[in-house]
């Protein structure tokens, strides 16, 4: 695995190819056992886009989350919305975190060392309770401190590997955080998974908001479907006197869906206990369900679920 401060190549543990038998490419194989690597034709999926295609069929939902700009809490809305979705009625989720240079998604879960790899050299998602598996490039690095300096070709094969060589077995859904902007990671899922669908975060201010147009015509030119913008840190409920205080103003995620004719996912709000939770990698859905922002991520999950066509099944 390359490690820190260098160009290399991408993870380490290659799978083996064999040779795809005279006269046909395998592209007509599914995987027909529960690990893609030990089923019968994984012997005849020479190519790792051939792989990659085998994987994805028995993904039912493929959601990028995505933002124009840093620092408006995608990851925090890409993890909440994963668990959410992994608390309705036994859905089987993954969370995918591309965000090479600066993940954040195993400190959010507590989670800590490397991820185990099979039998059949297959990458082990983390499983975080019963439905949720995780999957980060700092579960698979020695040092959490190193810089990662990958160029746009390196980082799309290791986004590759990701998908071809993790068992993540059969899911309803896998969400993907991105980093932000529209850069090499976005655009790599928006042509490995080309049936992906956006749900796209920003803040309420106008210094986001004019980065998140640009996710959106992003989304326009790859052709990737939206599921909608959520806007996060829509205010606080003050946790003293519960009155609302409007940090970083209101509204402009609603004025610029209207605008740019994208659905409108809805509001959470700016809660402390989000932050405290992520630092000690306890999210607040662990605990009291009862708060603004914990019903606002049900309503979120609510408005995923209406734009995939999938039902609203109960926690």
């Amino acid at each position: 695995m390359p490690g820190s401060g260098v160009g290399a190549g991408a993870l380490a543990w290659r799978r083996p190819r064999a040779a795809v038998p005279v006269g046909g490419s395998g592209m007509d194989k599914k995987c027909d056992q529960k690990s893609c690597a030990s089923c019968k034709s994984s012997g005849e999926k020479q190519s790792r886009e051939e792989l990659i295609s085998c994987k994805l069929s028995r993904i039912k939902n493929k959601v990028l989350v995505m933002s124009g700009k840093g620092g408006v809490g995608k990851s925090s809305v890409a993890s909440y919305l994963a668990l959410g979705l992994a608390r309705r009625n036994n859905y089987r989720v993954g969370l995918l975190d591309i965000d090479l240079h600066g993940p954040s998604i195993p400190t959010m879960f507590g989670i800590r060392g490397k991820l185990n790899i099979s039998a059949e050299q297959e990458i082990l998602p983390y499983e975080y309770g019963p439905n949720l598996k995780i999957v980060s490039i700092e579960c698979m690095i020695d040092d959490n401190n190193a810089a990662i300096i990958w160029r746009g070709p390196v980082k799309h094969g290791v986004i590759q590997q990701f998908l071809a060589d993790c068992s993540w077995g059969d899911l309803d859904f896998l969400v993907i955080d991105s980093p932000p902007g529209t850069g090499d990671e976005a655009l790599s899922i928006s042509r490995l998974i080309p049936d992906a669908k956006a749900v796209i975060v920003t803040t309420p201010q106008e210094v986001a908001l004019a980065d998140v147009r640009k996710s959106i015509n992003f989304c326009r030119k790859v052709e990737m479907q939206i599921l909608g913008l959520v806007e996060n840190m829509s205010g606080l409920f003050c946790p003293h006197c519960n009155q609302f205080i409007p940090i970083f103003k209101t509204g402009g995620g609603r004025r610029t869906s209207e605008a740019m004719n994208v659905p409108y996912l809805g509001e959470l709000p700016f809660d402390p206990a989000v932050v405290e939770g992520g630092d000690l990698g306890n999210p607040l859905l662990n605990g009291d369900g009862d708060v603004p922002f914990v019903k606002a991520v049900g309503g979120l999950v609510d408005k995923v679920l209406d734009g995939l066509g999938e039902q609203h099944k109960t926690e």
